[in-house]
């Protein structure tokens, strides 16, 4: 049997209730379940909370003109018990809206945020953010900019957004991702994504010129 290949599906959970215990900006079901075990039987029932979330969408805007990555900084509350600042250093991202395909949100965030749009948009990956939790899916991309007149202060102001855009070498976003100083999954994953795959994009866009 191929060790990859998944034992159970979706048909060998018995969800017995599930109840919405919140519903705000985000949303908390509470769960009470059962599951088929890897040697056999049935567990007993266990109780989950999840956080229920739309998709998320995150990009990495690069300037392969000028080697240069476009970043941006905002407050964060699930880093307000870290020891350093709550301000994270990450790349654009956000949340799907009904009716809107991963690629439009990609454009539409970095417009709102960084008042850039990316072009030539490749996809890096898809992948759960923190499963045990949560049922939110991230959809990657990395997007081609011009980082020249990049800056300033952008954001939603009904939505409370103060985003700062912060633009570096791709060298310096590499250093920080190895130093701790970028330490949040989405940034991480596109700038490992980009530091092996970075001549085949530049090859990409060219042909797309």
């Amino acid at each position: 049997m191929d060790k990859l290949a998944p034992k159970f599906s979706s048909s060998d959970i018995q969800v017995e209730k599930r109840t919405i215990c919140y519903s705000g900006f985000l949303r908390i079901d509470e769960l009470l379940l059962s599951h088929r075990l890897i040697e056999g039987g049935w567990s007993g029932t266990i109780r989950r909370e999840l956080q229920v979330k739309a998709g998320a969408v995150a990009v990495l805007m690069f300037d392969p003109g000028r080697d240069e990555v476009v970043l941006v900084r905002q407050i964060r509350v699930g880093m307000l018990d870290e020891q350093g600042s709550p301000w994270l250093l990450e790349i654009v991202a956000g949340m799907i809206e009904e009716g809107e395909q991963p690629e439009e949100v990609a454009i539409r965030e970095s417009i709102e945020e960084a008042d850039l749009q990316p072009a030539n948009l490749i996809k890096i990956c898809e992948y759960y953010s923190s499963p045990g939790t949560t049922n939110e899916k991230v959809y990657l991309y990395c997007g081609q900019v011009d980082s020249t007149h990049a800056g300033g202060v952008h954001g939603i102001d009904t939505e409370h957004e103060d985003i700062e855009v912060v633009v570096i070498s791709f060298d310096e976003l590499v250093a920080a991702v190895e130093s701790g100083l970028v330490n949040n999954a989405m940034t991480i994953i596109a700038s490992l994504w980009l530091e092996k795959n970075k001549p085949t994009v530049l090859a990409q866009w060219k042909a797309e010129a």
